[in-house]
């Protein structure tokens, strides 16, 4: 009998060049050579192809999302419910939903983020070039999460803090001790302020996140709940942040694009292609439960592989010249906010905070905005990824 390979093991890419950029150097080349590969830096098998990171995601039987090997864990001082699966997943996800469901976003947190992005975006200079990184992106969705999660008297700066210590605890796959100790001092700030605001979101009941897991019949556990907020201050901060960022680099550096989203008003539009182009989110780990093959490598049980969502949405089987911003391209479903039963619960929320509310007050204001110069851009990232610097002339 035949038995397959084990994967074959890449000693080069470093850590290091996966934040640098990990698009055309690194995923073009292992999509066309070796889409199951182990990355010793990381200590995971790489997955770069669509088909096989949508596979993964949503056999959790196979690859269960409890890695014990990730980061996360020691990052967040907790086993989150992006390590778990089925009923003890679907629990505490569900324990957050009333805060995302449709009828509160537009009830109750589409004006509100109306008046902050118009509150944000009044405060920009006109006629100045400005990083929006630090004096929109950032803040605004720090300012909207807070509202979402029930911690309005977060400050931005301690919301960006706490979701910047979190993010970069979580993606630590070096195990940098300075990195924890970072992240040990958000977890330590982010409980201390959830204790402060539970006795008062007991007392007024609201939409919140926090507000809503409280004062729940059957409440999950505290420590649960400051996981879930945890977990919410990471990924629901930068996503929008970066999304914002990257959709405007899109545009900016194509003014035919820009034009035709002005005229059409195709924000929608924008923020799709824009999310597919550059994954807020890249990476996610999964164990696998049981010996198993993928394109004909064999995958021995313990081994944890890493869905790359970030390649698989450039992936030439089904993209078109996908390492380009294209607003006209064809609509088809991307993977940037995951796949199956961890489908980012905030998706949506995301989406109206951008391309319904955030870019239209922008451009409004500033119709004429450019970026005169696109290699002043600063990206960054491998986990999650965004311009981290952005000057724009606001005309």
């Amino acid at each position: 009998m035949t038995v397959a390979a084990l994967a074959p093991v890449d000693q080069s890419i470093t850590l290091a060049d996966l934040a640098r950029d990990p698009y055309y150097p690194i995923y073009r080349r292992l999509r066309a050579e070796a889409p199951v590969l182990k990355v010793e830096a990381l200590g995971r098998i790489m997955l770069t192809k669509a088909a096989d990171t949508r596979a993964v995601k949503e056999d959790a039987a196979l690859f269960s999302s409890d890695d014990p090997n990730t980061p996360m864990r020691r990052a967040f001082l907790a086993h989150t419910l992006m390590r778990k699966d089925g009923a003890a997943h679907a629990r505490e996800r569900n324990a957050m939903g009333p805060a995302f469901a449709p009828t509160a976003i537009r009830k109750t947190w589409e004006p509100l983020y109306r008046q902050i992005a118009q509150e944000y975006v009044g405060r920009l200079p006109r006629g100045e070039l400005v990083d929006l990184f630090p004096h929109l992106a950032g803040p605004f969705a720090a300012r909207c999460l807070a509202h979402l999660l029930g911690l309005p008297e977060a400050s931005d700066a301690e919301m960006q803090r706490w979701s910047q210590a979190l993010i970069d605890g979580a993606g630590n796959f070096g195990w940098l001790p300075e990195v924890f100790a970072r992240s040990d001092e958000a977890n330590a700030e982010i409980d201390a302020h959830i204790d402060r605001m539970i006795p008062r979101h007991q007392a007024e009941p609201n939409e919140s996140a926090l507000a809503v897991m409280v004062n729940a019949e059957a409440p999950i556990e505290t420590s649960q709940i400051r996981s879930n907020i945890k977990i919410a201050i990471g990924g629901g901060l930068n996503e929008p942040r970066d999304a914002l960022l990257t959709v405007l680099y899109g545009l900016l550096t194509q003014p035919d694009q820009f034009a035709a989203a002005k005229e059409g008003a195709l924000w929608g539009d924008a923020f799709d292609e824009g999310v597919r182009w550059v994954a807020p989110i890249q990476a996610s780990s999964r164990l696998v439960t049981r010996d198993t093959e993928i394109r004909g490598v064999f995958i021995p049980k313990g081994e944890t592989v890493m869905t790359i969502q970030a390649s698989a949405n450039r992936d030439e089987e089904l993209w078109e010249n996908g390492e380009a911003f294209d607003l006209f391209r064809p609509k088809q479903a991307h993977q940037a906010f995951g796949n199956g039963p961890h489908f980012c619960q905030g998706k949506h929320i995301a989406r109206r905070m951008i391309a319904d509310i955030l870019l239209p007050v922008l451009i409004d204001r500033f119709p004429h905005m450019s970026l005169p110069d696109a290699s002043a851009v600063v990206w960054h990232g491998f986990g999650f990824r965004g311009p981290i610097r952005m000057p724009v002339a606001l005309k």
